[in-house]
């Protein structure tokens, strides 16, 4: 079993930054791929990044390409996602995922689910 914590969120203006944070415990950190999603209320849940077990393979949605950057720290367990240029449509609870089949666009791809942290971006 595999425990993820999210923290970092917060409101913020647009073109603000943010850094989300993701702890994890219960499992070897460095044989998962991480990814972060977000979620809406009244959407379905969206791919925003990801990145492999090793940090050294990163993925982005179209949408946050150039603004967003994931990274991971496995000695500390830490999946971190820093926002930057944020705008009013990143608004969603973001989640932490963390998976043994790879980074992946598909959030069924994922074996474990932090519990959200709320992001507001206001215009």
């Amino acid at each position: 079993q595999v425990q993820l914590v999210e923290s970092g969120g917060g409101l913020v203006q647009a073109g603000g930054s943010l850094r989300l944070s993701c702890a994890a415990s219960g499992r070897t950190f460095s044989s998962y791929a991480m990814g972060w999603f977000r979620q809406a209320p009244g959407k379905e849940r969206e791919f925003v990044a990801a990145i492999n077990w090793s940090g050294r393979r990163t993925y982005y949605a179209d949408s946050v390409k150039g603004r967003f950057t994931i990274s991971r720290d496995n000695a500390k367990n830490t999946v971190y996602l820093q926002m930057n240029s944020l705008k009013p449509e990143d608004t969603a609870v973001y989640y932490c995922a963390a998976g043994l089949r790879g980074a992946d666009v598909l959030p069924r791809r994922y074996d474990y689910w932090g519990q959200g942290t709320q992001v507001t971006v206001s215009s």
